[in-house]
């Protein structure tokens, strides 16, 4: 998978992808990428093509699985955690979410933000970017926790020092083939590491 990298404020970003028209809550299934801010590789380390968790990782690990576990609308498919990011595929189901979706004015979603309904914030509950910036905040609250309780001698991460950026990629997952394609390039990402991880 080759993802876009733009400059905005000197930063790389991941350019967006989104269908303009689709409604993010809607069922299916979705390939998410979400990257650490300057992709920084403080998740871990691949060791003999096989991605070895440092702390951090293994709270990034632990938040996905218990986000999708406290959520009844969505589900976790393949997924892995890199040195510098997260491939994931998430399955979400039709919870009857979007009956009353017909007087809301439609508009995609920015990456990790509220988007803009009329003038007022609104990001769709149960949709991919309510899991995507759930997540992201669980993961900053667990981590800074852990500084403080190791009294670690880094600084903890706010709006200044960002854990994430600001950006993820997804991708709907059209059909079945293309589903056990991108699971299968997820699990095989690890072993592809070392010629990857400077593209």
């Amino acid at each position: 998978m080759v993802f876009i990298m733009a400059k905005f404020q000197n930063r790389y970003r991941i350019e967006s992808h989104r269908k303009l028209d689709w409604n993010y809550a809607d069922a299916g299934d979705y390939y998410i990428t979400i990257c650490i801010e300057d992709m920084q590789c403080i998740l871990g380390c691949v060791v003999d093509a096989k991605m070895v968790l440092n702390d951090f990782g293994k709270i990034v690990q632990s938040e996905l699985i218990k986000s999708a576990d406290i959520r009844e609308e969505l589900q976790l498919g393949e997924f892995v955690v890199m040195p510098n990011h997260i491939h994931v595929i998430i399955i979400l189901n039709d919870m009857g979410n979007n009956a009353n979706a017909a007087h809301i004015a439609h508009t995609a979603e920015t990456h990790g933000r509220a988007s803009v309904s009329g003038q007022m914030p609104y990001r769709r509950p149960q949709s991919i970017s309510s899991f995507v910036a759930g997540f992201k905040s669980a993961v900053v609250s667990a981590v800074d926790d852990f500084i403080d309780e190791q009294a670690l001698d880094i600084p903890k991460y706010n709006r200044r020092n960002k854990f994430w950026q600001s950006n993820y990629h997804d991708h709907i997952i059209r059909n079945q083939p293309e589903y056990y394609r991108i699971a299968k390039y997820i699990g095989d990402n690890p072993q592809k590491w070392e010629r990857d991880k400077n593209l």
